[in-house]
């Protein structure tokens, strides 16, 4: 097994890519090779494709081909509690595996290529270790990246919960990590395999069972669960559960370890014509029924109405008219629209059953096909609120121990230390005004909505 640190070996990673990260500066001309690998990214546990944006940004500005980028979309994407059960509106390993598998037989067929890159983050990273293991992926896949997956189990407790995916001593995670060769292996060859890990501050690979409801019990998973011998192990100080894939740093990991050599930047080159196109989706087993539940799904929401607004970056309000106003289609697919090149921009989502959902992003500097967006519904603590708005950071966490933050002008109430929480609430009074979210230099401003008049409002940070 190689452990890499990007703290020890600047030769490889550190210099080529924290300084990268930090400067932007170009040590080769970038790609521009129609014959490079399509990549196959796959999201982790409740999440979605959208949380590829801006390390598909970043290949791109690297000279990689747009239509060999592919994020899926797993249409239920949490993990059951116990794999071996039914769960309604959860997926198994098995069909998280047989959804990743015929994703890869497109893209395959699309590009004609004979082998892809595998690219995952968290619970993907099982999805792909069951594929290349037990789905015949051994002969489809060159390299498969692994960012923050729990491979040794977010607990490794015996007799505690080992039915769960996640579950260190269970029958998955035992099954996977079986040596494979003499040298006790812990992966599938001929792949090309690599983690990327946090040296301490993952939630989910850690010592003590705060994260899992089990504070003050021994995990029995230390900061390195997400390594395995016989692959590239690589630790990148201080990042994050979701930074171990959607970090700039995180992003020149990979690509040099697909191409050998360090990326040209790590910074995202402006486009000047912006597209966006995504999909919208909602909640439950049925995000056409509310009694089905509030937990995410990755399916469409048909009749549902978007409105996308350019914003004053100073103020939120919107400046002018409706860059779009559509219905979405039964396959829950909108846009594309043309949107000015870095413009900050509100979405507006109205769907039966739903709040009006007001998100505000910062501008795009690039197009994309994965601008996918939520409607949420109002929690009940909430209903009796003038007012309410989250910061969300969707590709990382909220550190107050590790990152300068403020949320309508003070450090956002509720968020721990160490990296615990992606999110934070605040309840503004009086009338309609401006709300900022800032996060180590990103600022997204937006506007207060009634929440009596059933609004929601999310200043979600990109970076």
């Amino acid at each position: 097994m190689t452990t890499i640190s990007l703290q020890r070996r600047s030769a490889l990673i550190a210099a080529a890519a924290t300084a990268l990260a930090l400067a932007g500066c170009a040590s080769q001309a970038p790609l521009q090779d129609s014959s490079l690998p399509p990549i196959v990214f796959v999201h982790g546990n409740g999440d979605t494709a959208a949380l590829w944006q801006t390390t598909v940004w970043r290949f791109e500005s690297n000279g990689w081909p747009r239509e060999r980028l592919h994020a899926i979309d797993v249409p239920y994407p949490l993990n059951r509690d116990d794999d071996t059960k039914p769960q309604a509106g959860r997926t198994s390993a098995a069909e998280h595996m047989a959804y990743l598998k015929s994703e890869v037989d497109k893209v395959l067929k699309a590009t004609g290529a004979k082998k892809v890159v595998l690219i995952g983050n968290s619970r993907g990273g099982n999805a792909i270790r069951n594929y290349i293991q037990n789905g015949g992926g051994d002969q489809t896949v060159s390299h498969a990246i692994l960012g923050g997956t729990p491979n040794h189990g977010v607990w490794a407790i015996p007799g505690f919960r080992e039915g769960n995916e996640f579950a260190g001593t269970g029958p998955f995670l035992k099954g996977l990590n079986a040596p494979k060769n003499a040298a006790g292996d812990e992966v599938t060859g001929p792949v090309r395999w690599m983690t990327v890990r946090s040296d301490s501050n993952d939630k989910f690979a850690q010592p003590d069972g705060l994260w899992i409801g089990q504070k003050g019990t021994a995990t029995n998973v230390t900061a390195a669960g997400p390594e395995l011998k016989g692959a590239t192990n690589v630790v990148i100080p201080r990042i994050d559960h979701r930074e171990t894939s959607f970090s700039p740093t995180a992003f020149a990991a990979a690509y040099q370890f697909i191409t050998g050599k360090a990326p040209s930047s790590t910074a995202i080159a402006n486009e000047a014509r912006v597209a966006l196109s995504g999909k919208v989706t909602g909640l439950g087993v049925d995000p056409l029924d509310a009694k089905t539940g509030n937990f995410s799904n990755n399916l469409p929401l048909p009749g549902a109405q978007l409105e996308v607004f350019a914003t004053d970056p100073a103020t939120g309000a919107r400046t002018g008219n409706a860059l779009l106003r559509t219905t979405v289609a039964a396959d829950g697919q909108w846009g594309p629209v043309a949107v000015p090149t870095g413009a900050p921009l509100e979405f507006a989502i109205t769907a039966p059953g739903y709040a009006t959902t007001h998100i505000y992003r910062s501008g795009f500097p690039r197009s994309s096909a994965i601008v996918h967006l939520r409607a949420e519904r109002i929690a009940d603590a909430d209903t009796a609120a003038a007012s309410v708005g989250s910061m969300t950071r969707p590709r990382g966490y909220l550190d107050p121990a590790r990152d300068q933050m403020l949320l309508d002008g003070a450090p956002p109430a509720g968020v721990p230390a160490g990296a615990g929480v992606a999110s934070a609430k605040i309840k503004p009074e009086g009338p309609q005004r401006s709300v900022a979210a800032q996060f180590n230099g990103e600022r997204v401003v937006g506007q207060t909505w009634p929440a009596a008049s059933g609004h929601l409002v999310f200043l979600e940070l990109t970076y």
